[in-house]
Formats: structure tokens, sequence, C-alpha cells
């Protein structure tokens, strides 16, 4: 696995303005960008996953250029094969379980059968446990299963990165808890690569085994024996 991002993006809104200038590499396969609200953490993966143009920069990802400022080079997010997993999770309300993983595979704006599980699908179904709920929609299960099946959705694709925006942040002390254990045991099974922007320092604790702090749009290496 290697990593390489350097983005450059001037933000304005009225009298305001926020300068991003993030620069890092790391061969590991568990990285976390770490730091307080509005640093920039939420900018860099927006870039990386091509819903941000940075105003310069390079980002690559295992070799493949995703994005070059001065090559012109800007792969359309469709073509990057990073998988970006929301804070919300931003499933489909009117989709079910089975309907909202296989939904990345159409093509076209018809969605997938009801209550049909492809084979593709049926891996990941099966790998998150969500076999009894797959007739299910969104509002009838709980924050647990829905980052589960937003975690599924995303690594139907079989991307090359997942990037994670906060994604203990919207359940409980207790859950996240058990989500944090989850996803680690998925991770190391799978051996998915992740990025991980967090400002909660167990995230970092059980996720990551590369750390860069953010703070005001910068970017510094922690060493391990530093701490959060």
């Amino acid at each position: 696995m290697s990593v390489g991002i350097q983005v450059s993006k001037r933000m304005v809104s009225g009298d305001r303005h926020f300068e991003l200038d993030v620069a890092f590499t790391s061969s590991s396969k568990r990285i976390a960008l770490f730091g307080p609200s509005g640093a920039g953490k939420s900018l860099t993966l927006r870039a990386v996953a091509g819903l941000l143009r940075p105003d310069a920069g390079r980002i690559e990802i295992n070799g493949r250029v995703l994005f070059d400022g001065q090559a012109g080079i800007c792969l359309p997010t469709r073509s990057r094969r990073v998988a970006y997993l929301f804070q919300d999770y931003a499933l489909f309300p009117h989709l079910t379980v089975a309907q909202n993983i296989a939904f990345g595979l159409r093509r076209g704006w018809l969605n997938p059968p009801r209550r049909e599980v492809g084979e593709q699908a049926r891996r990941w179904v099966d790998a998150f446990e969500l076999g009894s709920i797959v007739g299910s929609y969104p509002h009838e299960i709980s924050g647990g299963q829905k980052q589960r099946v937003a975690l599924a959705r995303a690594l139907m694709l079989q991307p090359d990165i997942l990037l994670l925006d906060e994604p203990f942040s919207a359940l409980d002390s207790q859950l996240r808890g058990k989500m944090r254990q989850e996803l680690n045991a998925l991770q190391q099974r799978l051996d998915v690569p992740m990025l991980l922007i967090t400002h909660d320092p167990a995230d970092v604790d059980v996720l990551a085994d590369e750390v860069f702090e953010v703070r005001e749009g910068r970017v510094r290496r922690r060493d391990e024996d530093e701490g959060i």
C-alpha cells in the first residue's frame, strides 16, 4: 500500500477564508488524520474522493495518479476506485438493505430488485451478518446495522482504499466501542486499506497504525511514542 497526498485549496466565504495545505506519504494500510473540527480533515478526504478539486497538488494511491494539478490530471470520482463512508452513511431511504448494497453494481436508472441478493452482494451480506434484514428499509434498522450496510455497499466495488469520515460520530458511546472493534476485525480479515479522519483518540488507538495530526489546514506526523 502506498499513499501520497499533497493538496492545496483556498476556501473563501464572505470575509472568511481557509487555507488547506496538506502533504503526507504513507505505506501503512491503516492511516488516520486526527484533529479538531474545522482543521481540514474532511476537505482532504473529499479531495481524495474527487468531491473537491484542489487548486494544486498531487494525489497518488498505489501508483495510480488520481490528481495532478501540474499535469492537468483529475480523474472523476467513479474512476478513482475509492469508497467513501459518510458520517450519516447516506443510505437511500426508499431502497431496502439488499438494494442499497447492490446499488453500485447497477448501470442506468433502474434500482436493483427489492429482495434479490446477487452473488457479489451475498459475500458482503454474509460478512456483515445482514441476512436477516436484507428486505428492511433504513428507517427500520439500528444505527449499527446502518453502518454495516453502508460499509458493505462501499466494499462491493472492491476499492483500492476505504475513506472513513468520522464513522462513529452518529453512534452512542456503547455502540461506538462495539463498532470500532467490529471494523478493526473486519479490516484485518479483509485486508482493506483505510484512510480514517477523526477527532476521537479512541478511534486512533483501535484503527490506526500511522497517524497524522491536522491543525489549521496543515498536517504533521504523530510518532507512536508521542501519543494522542
